[in-house]
């Protein structure tokens, strides 16, 4: 059989794990630079996929005119006529068996991740739990490409290049003359964000050091309002929360020399352009496999299991015993400076 030349890459949602894509098709286009990537994603994933010269982006909007079962043949019509011969199903969920089955059925080569639940069910559950490291999400990405003929050494990942400042960015930064630190203190579930009353001693430790300039990240109103109380009181720190968009704040996270990101989008985002994460974990734990791409297993500080001997009490951190929400208040901010530390002389 033919080998395909115009893969469909479907994932949908959400921002990390549409980040997580981002260093496998790196590798991907390295390897195999005749074949073009058809990226089927929302919109406000595009500037993701920025630095590819072999890949079309597909825009999903399921909330409005590819919404419902005919939207979703409508998208599968749309994907048709860019004349891709294979799918990549890289989600698994109704909407992306839908577009693959109809492409499948048109005679399309298909594929689609295994996301090993049942192997996740034992790392979760509360008796016989079997707390070893599972395939990484990179890996299972991998792999359906591997099923489409086309294997990919994830070690041969090179980062993507940081980017430029524009003026907005240099208006509220500056020219970089000081070490970076991206901070990003939120995530979708509390018990997946590190408190922010140690974050500020976190903070509070790092604005000694004249050398640092501690970038804070954030989203809504109350996230921005939460960061301009830390902005207003330590002189090293500016708050981005609301200031820049989406491409701008890749362009600033491409640019910095350590991020400290819970388990969330911004670490994934951060290990696209290879900078160095410190990772914080409460009821989720990296052997779930979706740890940032490529940073040493040290990185990525713990909550007491000694303490918490359920956890990880679910995957994505929305599932956990009452007394397990505060689990992260284990992880000293001492510890986190010290890591900081201990990873910039490493980058020395």
């Amino acid at each position: 059989m033919k080998k395909p030349t115009n893969i469909l890459v479907i994932r949908l949602s959400a921002m990390g794990d549409v980040a997580m894509i981002v260093p496998v098709l790196s590798i991907f286009s390295e390897t195999y630079p005749e074949v073009q990537l058809t990226i089927l994603s929302r919109a406000f994933f595009k500037p993701f996929f920025q630095d590819f010269t072999n890949v079309v982006f597909l825009e999903a909007d399921v909330n409005d005119k590819h919404k419902g079962f005919m939207g979703l043949l409508k998208l599968s019509k749309e994907a048709n006529s860019l004349e891709v011969d294979a799918v990549a199903d890289l989600h698994n969920i109704i909407r992306s068996k839908v577009i693959t089955l109809y492409l499948k059925l048109l005679g399309k080569k298909t594929a689609t991740i295994n996301k090993g639940r049942k192997e996740k069910k034992s790392l979760t559950r509360v008796k016989n739990k079997t707390l070893k490291q599972l395939k990484t999400t990179h890996q299972r990405y991998a792999d359906v490409f591997e099923t489409l003929g086309f294997p990919i050494d994830l070690t041969n990942f090179k980062p993507s290049p940081k980017k430029e400042y524009n003026k907005n960015i240099l208006k509220l930064v500056g020219k970089k003359n000081k070490i970076a630190i991206g901070i990003a203190p939120f995530a979708a579930y509390k018990s997946k964000m590190y408190p922010l009353e140690l974050i500020k001693k976190v903070i509070a430790d790092l604005n000694k050091e004249d050398q640092y300039q501690i970038v804070l990240f954030g989203g809504g109103t109350k996230e921005r309002n939460q960061l301009d109380t830390f902005e207003n009181e330590f002189t090293s720190v500016i708050n981005t929360a609301g200031k820049l968009n989406f491409t701008e704040e890749l362009a600033l996270i491409s640019n910095l020399d350590v991020m400290i990101s819970m388990d969330s989008g911004n670490g994934h985002l951060g290990a696209m352009y290879g900078i160095p994460i410190i990772s914080l974990w409460g009821v989720t734990h990296p052997f779930a496999g979706f740890a940032p791409f490529g940073k040493p297993n040290d990185n990525s500080l713990l909550a007491d299991n000694n303490k918490y001997t359920l956890i990880p009490t679910s995957i994505y951190g929305n599932n956990y015993p009452e007394e397990y929400e505060n689990a992260m208040e284990t992880i000293k901010p001492e510890e986190i400076v010290k890591k900081v530390e201990s990873v910039l002389k490493l980058k020395k």
